[in-house]
């Protein structure tokens, strides 16, 4: 049995592929409607609520989410942690597909999305925006993911370029790049490792600066001067999380057993992650003297305490418990739990705790804006498997039979 990376082997689509395909295709046909016909048509955003369920989901819980890839990143590359490489590649990819979504979704939220590219000017920079700071940052940080998924393109291409016909006069340039980017990035994906992880502290910080300048707008039980400090810590506590929960997914998916001798492990650090976060969030409460509203009633509390208990109570005390953690199923509920806990945090700090001063009715996303949120979710899953299906991403050490053939072809090939 190989932990080697091997491209997946199974049929690419399923009764759960197709279904997911009709989800997408729904997603996309209201993306492109958005895109031709504007906001109005398809959302019940206006001047008094100039964000929903896009900026909350698709934007800040996606890039929350993608965390798993810079977590990795950091536990193997930067603290040594070698017996933890091998979900270093997953994560990457589903890091790399959050943020190319999140920028994705952040188009159709924006009403004048053919201007985005501006940030890219010198002359148009504006160094007093928290906003500026976090798009130049995930655009940077998007950057450093593609250049360190380059690697896995060499591993798969390199040695088995074999264009057909007139393209066959591009197989050795295309084989000397490949062989060029495998020995330049040896020299320096240190590098871009390490500027990823700062990037990703700098703008998963600064989702949370976004809101410190509406004081008067927002609800003390998640307002307050430290929100940008929660929302890294929040990331860093679902980032473990979420590769345990990709990673169990994956292995349902494809029929392989689970690694649990790693999973296990790394729920146990995501017991000191997850716990960190909670006595943080706890001690904020405290010291702002904010803890009377959560027992006020009305939906902001009911919200607060579903996201103090579903997100961050119940998974802490599941993964503390090293029988939950040797356990699939219980450890897939406690990652689950942890990721709904994140999302729900964003919900509220962008949606429920927000109320403008003079609005005159409350905010309640269309079904369009649902069936895009869904939609592009579902684009990404797609999109996931296909890549774990062409590159060595996964890797498979209780593999079939057909596997471990594959994989041992692929090193004689090599």
């Amino acid at each position: 049995m190989s932990e080697h990376a091997v491209p997946m082997r199974s049929p690419y689509f399923t009764r759960g592929t197709l279904a997911v395909l009709a989800v997408a295709v729904v997603g996309i046909s209201v993306y492109l409607g958005r895109m031709t016909f504007g906001l109005q048509t398809f959302t019940n955003l206006n001047d008094q609520w100039p964000w929903g369920i896009w900026i909350a989901l698709d934007v800040a819980t996606g890039i929350a989410l993608a965390a798993g890839g810079f977590t990795s990143a950091a536990l193997v590359h930067i603290f040594g942690r070698e017996r933890y490489h091998s979900l270093v590649r997953p994560a990457l990819v589903t890091a790399m597909l959050g943020y190319t979504f999140a920028v994705i979704g952040l188009l159709a939220d924006l009403g004048r999305w053919y201007n985005v590219w501006h940030p890219i000017l010198p002359s148009m920079w504006q160094g007093n925006s928290v906003l500026f700071e976090v798009g130049m940052c995930v655009m940077i940080y998007s950057g450093v993911l593609y250049i360190e998924f380059v690697p896995i393109v060499v591993e798969r291409f390199k040695g088995r370029v074999d264009l057909p016909g007139v393209l066959r006069a591009l197989n050795r340039p295309i084989e000397g790049l490949l062989r060029l980017a495998e020995a330049t990035l040896s020299r320096f994906i240190s590098v871009f490792i390490i500027a990823g992880v700062t990037l990703s502290c700098l703008h998963q910080s600064s989702l949370g600066t976004l809101m410190v300048i509406a004081p008067t707008k927002m609800s003390a039980l998640w307002f307050t001067p430290v929100m940008p400090a929660l929302f890294l810590m929040s990331a860093i506590a679902v980032g473990f999380p979420m590769i345990i929960f990709e990673s169990l997914i994956s292995s349902r998916s494809f029929r392989m057993a689970p690694e649990m001798n790693l999973l296990s492990r790394v729920g146990r650090i995501a017991t000191f992650t997850l716990g960190f976060y909670a006595v943080a969030k706890v001690v904020d409460l405290t010291i702002r003297e904010a803890w009377p509203l959560a027992f006020a009633g009305g939906s902001q509390a009911i919200m607060f305490w579903v996201e103090m208990i579903v997100g961050i109570l119940v998974p802490l005390a599941m993964f503390a418990s090293p029988r939950v953690r040797s356990n699939p199923r219980g450890l897939f509920v406690a990652a689950t739990l942890t990721v709904a806990g994140v999302a729900i945090n964003r919900l509220n700090v962008f949606l429920v705790a927000y109320r403008p001063p003079f609005s005159d009715r409350s905010y309640f996303p269309t079904f369009y804006e649902m069936l895009l949120t869904a939609g592009l979710i579902a684009t990404l899953v797609l999109i996931y498997r296909a890549i774990v299906m062409i590159f060595p991403v996964i890797a498979a050490p209780h593999g079939t039979a057909d596997d471990r053939s594959a994989a041992e072809n692929d090193r004689r090939a090599a």
